[in-house]
């Protein structure tokens, strides 16, 4: 898609847009460390109405109970919503029958909060699978949040939905158009579990535009599969996993097709700088490394190359080292499933091509090493398939602040 409008950053991430506000409080869910203050863990995204609404969530078949609750929800309230209760430090997984009343309520405990009907709030939640959460302290945090409500508290919110994030994840761009303004707004979290259809993390994008709920979910659904679809961390699909788009209406733009640029571009870039964040912050990340497939013979297998490569632990390993091992490259593409031919092949680093047609010139290993010490590289693979079809993903290293993380991350 060619672009045909530019997109200017504006400050206010998820609130950006007309008629949204949100508001963040610390509750005590998140464990607090020891002389630290009680970090943020609930936060509240409040339309001024129902407004229209589209979602995607894990295809993770071990599914939490606020990804049931909130699939529910959009269904009786025909995709159209006034607010998101999320929290962190819980992600009210694997939880049982317990854990879906917890979720029922913190949708009924927001929706009497806010004035509206339960089945027009959506819940999520994120944190340790397999705990209990503690519907008091929601319900405490779901009071502070509302006070705290603001149009001015979108980044408050980004920081209230972080789990083991090293940053918080906000922005919202704003598009002129002849019919006049378009913006687009949007959180997210993520930092470890990441591989998404979806994965450990959690997005949440508003927009202004007048859009009925199934042109913004087509439009949404679109979007995800080029950015939050394409990111990696580690290769794990978590339970909790979702994006919630809202569209207030309070832009004179009318959207009819899902393919409107005046939508989709500032949508897209949104939700493609949270998804290269998520990957920017992941759990022991120094490197944000995009993979980028040309030269295969279908969509298809340009994806399933690009999702091996960009999975491998041999190669993001090796990126993490600043060795320029592109055999480890071939080798990923070459056991992906996808058409391969090795004789045609090509593999190169930021500009540096280290194999060329099936020819190695490994006297540029050491240019191909000054590349891999920046923080932001490319590493591209032709398949020699020939065919004319890509595909794009975005992943990051492995190195062994991973691991501990995720050694300590219960205890």
């Amino acid at each position: 898609m060619t672009a045909r409008y530019t997109t200017v950053q504006v400050p206010g991430g998820v609130t950006a847009p007309a008629g949204f506000k949100a508001g963040a409080a610390a509750c005590g869910i998140k464990r607090r460390k020891p002389g630290a203050d009680p970090a943020l863990d609930l936060a509240l995204i409040v339309a001024e109405s129902p407004v229209s609404c589209a979602a995607v969530f894990t295809t993770n078949k071990a599914v939490a109970a606020p990804v049931v609750v909130s699939r529910e929800h959009l269904a009786a309230s025909q995709r159209r919503v006034q607010a998101i209760v999320v929290n962190s430090g819980c992600a009210n997984a694997a939880t049982g029958e317990a854990g879906l009343r917890v979720a029922r309520e913190m949708a009924a405990i927001t929706a009497s909060t806010v004035g509206a009907k339960p089945e027009q709030v959506l819940v999520a939640s994120t944190g340790v699978i397999g705990v209990g959460l503690d519907i008091d302290k929601v319900r405490d945090g779901i009071a502070k949040a509302h006070a705290a409500l603001g149009a001015a508290e979108g980044d408050a919110a980004a920081r209230a939905i972080m789990t083991t994030d090293p940053f918080p994840k906000s922005i919202a761009v704003a598009v002129e158009t002849p019919e006049g303004r378009v913006t687009v707004g949007g959180i997210a979290k993520g930092s470890g579990m990441i591989e998404p259809r979806m994965a450990t993390m959690l997005g949440f994008l508003t927009t202004d535009a007048r859009i009925e709920p199934a042109v913004l979910q087509r439009a949404l659904s679109r979007v995800v599969n080029k950015t939050f679809n394409a990111i990696t961390v580690d290769g794990e699909c978590s339970t909790n996993d979702c994006v919630f788009a809202m569209a207030s209406g309070q832009s004179p733009v009318i959207i009819t097709a899902d393919d409107d640029p005046r939508l989709i571009e500032p949508l897209t870039a949104v939700a493609g700088h949270l998804a290269r964040e998520i990957v920017r912050g992941g759990e022991g990340a120094t490197k944000l490394v995009t993979v980028r497939i040309t030269g295969a013979a279908s969509d298809d297998d340009a994806w399933l190359a690009a999702r091996t490569i960009a999975n491998s632990p041999l190669v993001k390993t090796a990126i993490h080292g600043g060795d320029p091992n592109w055999g480890r490259l071939v080798a990923a593409a070459g056991r992906s499933g996808a058409a391969f031919d090795l004789d045609r092949a090509s593999v190169s680093i930021d500009d540096v091509q280290l194999f060329v047609r099936g020819v190695p010139h490994d006297e540029r290993a050491e240019d191909a090493a000054a590349r891999l010490a920046r923080p932001d590289l490319t590493i591209a693979v032709d398949l020699g398939a020939g065919g004319t079809h890509e595909a794009t993903m975005w992943t990051c290293d492995f190195s062994a602040e991973y691991v501990r993380i995720n050694a300590e991350y219960r205890t």
